[in-house]
């Protein structure tokens, strides 16, 4: 049986060091370091790629870190990375959906199940929302509850206020939600690596 090459990166970002592992096929997951250690990145990886040996084999492509240095530089509002996030069909169509949603804007739960033909189905949404491993790249940050309220983000909702304010500065929007206003995140500088 031959195995899958996986490359794995951490790359330093504004709001901490995110993990970045790439598959053959692109890249496989984008999460924040303090949410997944390097055994649950193992295991995630083991379980998406039965065929990896559990061996990281060289760096993920320099075009990760290049398309975050310019997003977080307020120079790039949508990414054009190869992307292999896995997931089920239902999980898949939830994504796209995620990654159709313009930056500086948001969607809620209930809007984006419509967008996908599942009226109804916003729990399952948010599910989906929360099984997404590609972090700001699959902008599951954009989503919000139907009342204009932050709702759950794995990467805390501080980065989540955060990321919505700074996408906002960056298309010139108002910045979204009454919730933001408030974030303590929000000052004009990012708040400090974990």
């Amino acid at each position: 049986m031959r195995t899958t090459p996986i490359a794995i990166d951490t790359i330093a970002t504004p709001l901490g060091p995110l993990v970045a592992a790439q598959s053959p096929a692109g890249l496989a997951l984008l999460e924040f370091a303090d949410r997944f250690t390097a055994e649950r990145n193992r295991r995630f990886l083991a379980r998406r790629f039965p065929a990896w040996d559990g061996v990281a084999r060289g760096r993920a492509p320099a075009a990760v870190a290049e398309e975050l240095a310019a997003y977080f530089a307020g120079g790039l509002t949508r990414f054009t990375l190869a992307l292999d996030p896995g997931g089920t069909p239902f999980q898949r169509r939830v994504w796209a959906a995620l990654a159709a949603i313009p930056c500086g804007t948001t969607m809620s739960y209930d809007e984006v199940a419509r967008a996908i033909g599942e009226p109804g189905k916003h729990r399952a949404v948010a599910r989906a929302n929360g099984q997404n491993p590609l972090a700001i790249i699959v902008p599951c940050h954009r989503v919000i509850g139907a009342d204009g309220s932050l709702r759950g983000y794995g990467g805390g909702l501080e980065r989540k206020a955060w990321l919505l304010a700074h996408e906002a500065r960056m298309v010139g929007a108002p910045r979204p939600a009454a919730d933001l206003a408030a974030a303590p995140a929000l000052s004009a500088s990012p708040p400090p690596p974990r």
